[in-house]
């Protein structure tokens, strides 16, 4: 991050969840009206925790997914951060700085379950990671921008190379 108070930036992790075709799993946030209804899990990291511990436990929480289910491919080694609109910012934070993670899912479709905790998504599918920006709110789209073009590899179907 640059020219960013981190402390203005609530620390949060995003997941980039890969099926081995290559395609990235998308989320329809509940109760959320168009056309920008479609994010990638995502979610704050507790006090005293690491990111790639919220990740994993996000994971789960958000879509149902177990820790097993999944291999860690790459972390992102530094922050991506954006800003609230005007009219969304509240309290101590600015906007939200995260971490993201490019995971390989070894489940099958049945194990995403949506209803585990508090549903965030009411429905779910597979996508190409290069829709990921058109999809989002505008004003995370930089980060799924650069998201997308970080962890492109991935979108790639799974090898025997990998």
């Amino acid at each position: 991050m640059t020219a960013r108070d981190p402390a203005a930036y609530r620390p949060n992790v995003g997941l980039a969840m890969f099926h081995p075709s290559g395609l990235v799993f998308y989320g329809k946030r509940v109760a959320t009206p168009g056309p920008y209804q479609w994010q990638m899990p995502q979610g704050g990291v507790d006090p005293g925790e690491s990111p790639a511990d919220a990740a994993l436990r996000e994971l789960e929480e958000e879509i149902g997914v177990p820790a097993r289910l999944v291999d860690v491919l790459e972390e992102t080694s530094d922050w991506l951060a954006y800003d609230f609109p005007p009219d969304q910012q509240s309290g101590r934070w600015r906007g939200q700085r995260q971490k993201w993670f490019a995971l390989r899912f070894k489940g099958r479709d049945a194990d995403v379950r949506l209803d585990l905790h508090t549903p965030e998504f009411e429905t779910w599918r597979w996508g190409r990671l290069a829709e990921a920006p058109g999809l989002i709110i505008p004003f995370k789209r930089p980060v799924y921008e650069d998201v997308a073009r970080r962890f492109a590899r991935y979108a790639e179907s799974d090898s025997p190379t990998r």
